[in-house]
């Protein structure tokens, strides 16, 4: 079988649409550099990536914005990327971000593909920089894309989506010369979530399952997702039988057979459809017969609230909390 949550990003490749656009000077339609907050950090200055030290010239103009969660960095920053990839498919309408982030863009961005974009509609696009922090790594992919312009991938050990909350922020942040924000973003968010964790120290030390199916079956996301540190972060523990599966390739989630569902029950369970209805979960037998749904001890989240706990940006995070935190608090209750 497939793996069914190898990686969040790839889960929305199937239902996205490259943009088509042929390489040249923008169209009068093309996005335009909006202005940015000024930098706060002097040019020029270098960012480490796995890929080595990246210099960046002068404060950029014209932002592209690609890896998972890039955008909505940027945007937190206060900078407008002009092409932007929508890895959870909120379409062209949305400006490829969901609510949270809505009307943070003066100027629709330019829609640009995911796994396998167009460089051409880069080109076009005439970037000073491309953000590409938290994707799968692809040395070909950054080769590609830094002979446009310079390219600020993935960090040291950030392969296969595997750049967390604090990495992407510093990244996307340092080479925007916007450093010090970023880290009072990312102060807020911590603070978001231990506040939230300090207000219920009846979480503490439970266990919890971040479980997902799809059309291919069952998964678990074990360390190493966000899904699965966010939880953390609030007191939870993660399901030691999960724990001990084997991960996937990815190295951030496990494969569940129908026959091994058990494994997943633990004193709470969070879980999400993936391009499947909700009722998929919330109405199957196996799924009904886990003690913790018998129980009510379980939290089957979709729409926003699944796209924003999967995202993980300091502006989805928030979204996720104050919609997570009231059901969590339901399923522990009961």
């Amino acid at each position: 079988m497939r793996t069914p949550v190898k990686l969040a990003a790839v889960l929305a490749v199937a239902t996205l649409a490259l943009t088509g656009c042929s390489a040249g000077a923008p169209s009068s339609d093309a996005p335009s550099g909006s202005a940015a907050p000024a930098a706060t950090d002097s040019f020029p200055l270098t960012v480490d990536t796995k890929f080595g030290e990246v210099t960046v010239d002068q404060q950029p103009e014209r932002v592209v914005a690609l890896g998972w969660g890039d955008a909505e960095t940027a945007l937190a920053l206060g900078v407008q990327p002009v092409g932007a990839s929508d890895w959870l498919a909120f379409g062209d309408d949305a400006d490829g971000v969901g609510p949270w982030a809505q009307g943070l863009y003066d100027r629709s961005p330019e829609i640009i593909g995911t796994l396998d974009p167009s460089y051409e509609a880069i080109a076009a696009l005439q970037p000073d920089l491309i953000l590409d922090t938290k994707g799968s790594g692809d040395q070909d992919r950054y080769d590609r894309l830094s002979s446009i312009a310079t390219t600020v991938g993935v960090p040291e050990g950030g392969d296969n989506y595997l750049t967390d909350f604090e990495d992407q922020m510093e990244l996307v942040s340092s080479a925007l010369g916007l450093s010090a924000e970023g880290d009072r973003l990312v102060d807020q968010s911590e603070a978001e979530v231990e506040a939230a964790a300090d207000a219920h120290p009846e979480w503490d030390g439970k266990t919890v399952t971040a479980a997902t199916k799809t059309s291919e079956g069952w998964g678990a996301y074990v360390e190493g997702s966000e899904r699965v540190g966010l939880l953390e972060d609030l007191g939870f523990e993660q399901n030691p039988g999960i724990a001990a599966l084997p991960a996937n390739s990815g190295g951030f989630s496990v494969t569940i057979s129908s026959e091994q569902l058990d494994v997943i029950d633990a004193d709470v369970i969070v879980a999400f459809p993936i391009y499947i209805d909700t009722t998929e979960i919330t109405d199957d037998p196996q799924w009904l017969a886990l003690p913790a749904v018998e129980a009510g001890h379980d939290v089957v989240i979709d729409g926003d609230v699944s796209s924003a706990y999967s995202l993980g940006t300091s502006l989805s995070r928030t979204y996720a909390l104050e919609e997570l935190v009231p059901l969590l608090e339901a399923a522990t209750q009961s």
